[in-house]
């Protein structure tokens, strides 16, 4: 029953499809230029819609993640120049004695972690499996 399903579906969809290429044909040698014409209007429209949607369409993830990347990237980009900044005010002032000195380092803050309590009491029975 399901052979014959797509046996139809397939007849109807192979029918509509011969159906246009003989209106394109019969279109085309009757009017050339027309038929021309009509295409790149549509091509122009077509192209016309694809750029706005793509403009104005901000949900696509691929943009949220480069967006994402850029903003670490300047975040990293400034962390560097200020880091550079610093070491080189430092020993240019100081001279020889800011090398001797060592950095403080910064302490982080801690993680915020939750601990999800599972079933760790319980073995399982790997005869059943």
């Amino acid at each position: 029953m399901a052979f014959l399903k797509n046996r139809t579906s397939v007849l109807i969809v192979g029918g509509l499809i011969v159906l246009a290429l003989l209106g394109l044909v019969s279109s085309f040698t009757a009017n050339p230029a027309g038929f021309i014409q009509k295409i790149a209007i549509m091509a122009i429209i077509v192209l016309v819609i694809f750029f706005l949607v793509r403009k104005f369409s901000n949900s696509s993830p691929q943009k949220k993640e480069q967006r994402a990347f850029l903003k670490a990237a300047k975040q990293s980009k400034k962390r560097l120049q200020q880091r550079s900044g610093d070491t080189g005010q430092k020993n240019s002032s100081f001279g020889p004695i800011s090398t001797l000195k060592k950095p403080k380092t910064k302490r982080k803050p801690p993680a915020h972690l939750t601990v999800i309590d599972g079933k760790k009491g319980k073995k399982k029975n790997r005869a059943s499996l």
